[in-house]
């Protein structure tokens, strides 16, 4: 511990009035620390006019001329984090309690062959200084890590949902996939059976689209289902599932709705799709939608593919009346099941 003391040119800073004292003191640090190491003041001003900072460690006398050693201490600890030990010849319980509180690292008092023991106090408290700052190296190194860590982990959060966005979402419209839709209506269906609420399916067409696509271009073709996207989606309360089901036709959930609330929904879609469509196509007469609808409670669906042959049916009666209409399923729509 010595040798190494030595090497890395240790500097100690001691306050003390007495000059006999603070020589003999110096002899003994110096001695078991090298020449050169101890730097010595009489007085708190004095001691102040060092730059603190600049050493290892400092031992200050509870008495001074100019100052007590309580107020020098933290004078001291205002301007640097050094450890620091208190000498003096008042040997109080209390007292170097109060010292300790206020920030000493150690407490020395000034009895018998009390000098060389310093060197051993000054070995103990370099030790767990230098302790204390590798520890808070090594956690702030630690919290350092943690955030990265974190910061990683919601990137990769991040990504995966993005990613699973992706495989739910038409890449056109932004609502979501068939494949999707299959999983959201099982549940939708299960819960719905669950706590008896009811739960309406509607099946949304848009009227003579491939006439329209041949006539003004895939490309308009392709903007018309975007804004029948935006426009279902726009028209949905909380909780409402949307999805493009295939080409111009869409399909909506609605938890906790009826045929007359569904309904209510759609010819409020219809009517607004009517209006962004006439502006996308700069004409006055905007493009119509027919929509089936059919809820539990009308339709009593023995499972979530029988909800949706219902709203199918009724769109089918919707486009066979003449279109630009919205019809509900009255009846029960049972599939037929496929001999084994």
């Amino acid at each position: 511990m010595q040798g190494s003391r030595k090497d890395t040119m240790l500097k100690l800073l001691m306050i003390e009035d007495d000059a006999d004292q603070r020589e003999l003191v110096r002899e003994i640090i110096e001695d078991h620390f090298g020449k050169g190491t101890v730097v010595c003041a009489g007085t708190g001003a004095a001691a102040l006019s060092h730059d603190l900072n600049s050493f290892d460690l400092i031992l200050t006398d509870h008495n001074l001329p100019d100052c007590s050693g309580m107020k020098l201490l933290g004078d001291i600890l205002q301007r640097c984090n050094k450890p620091v030990i208190m000498v003096t010849g008042e040997n109080s319980a209390q007292m170097a309690a109060e010292a300790i509180r206020a920030g000493a690292t150690d407490y020395v008092v000034k009895f018998g062959d009390y000098m060389f023991s310093i060197p051993l106090v000054i070995e103990k408290n370099l030790t767990v200084a230098t302790l204390r700052t590798e520890n808070e190296i090594l956690r702030g190194s630690l919290e350092k890590a943690l955030v990265e860590v974190q910061q990683t982990n919601q990137q990769l959060q991040e990504q995966v949902a993005r990613v699973e966005l992706m495989a739910a979402t038409d890449p056109l419209t932004g609502l979501y996939n068939r494949r999707h839709f299959a999983r959201v209506i099982d549940q939708l269906f299960a819960e719905s059976q669950r706590y008896t609420h009811d739960l309406s399916a509607v099946m949304i067409d848009l009227d003579y689209y491939k006439q329209l696509n041949d006539t003004f271009g895939h490309a308009v073709g392709d903007q018309l289902l975007v804004i029948a996207g935006r426009t279902i989606q726009s028209g949905l309360r909380r909780g409402d599932v949307a999805a493009r089901y295939g080409g111009d036709e869409f399909v909506v959930l609605l938890p906790h709705a009826g045929a007359a609330d569904a309904e209510s929904v759609v010819q409020r879609i219809c009517i607004d799709f009517k209006h962004a469509s006439s502006e996308l196509l700069k004409r006055e007469k905007g493009v119509s939608m027919s929509a089936g609808i059919a809820s539990l409670s009308t339709c009593q669906s023995a499972s979530a593919d029988e909800l949706m042959a219902a709203a199918d049916t009724a769109l089918y009666e919707a486009k066979e009346e003449g279109r630009d209409r919205v019809r509900c399923a009255q009846g029960v729509v049972r599939l037929r099941k496929v001999p084994a």
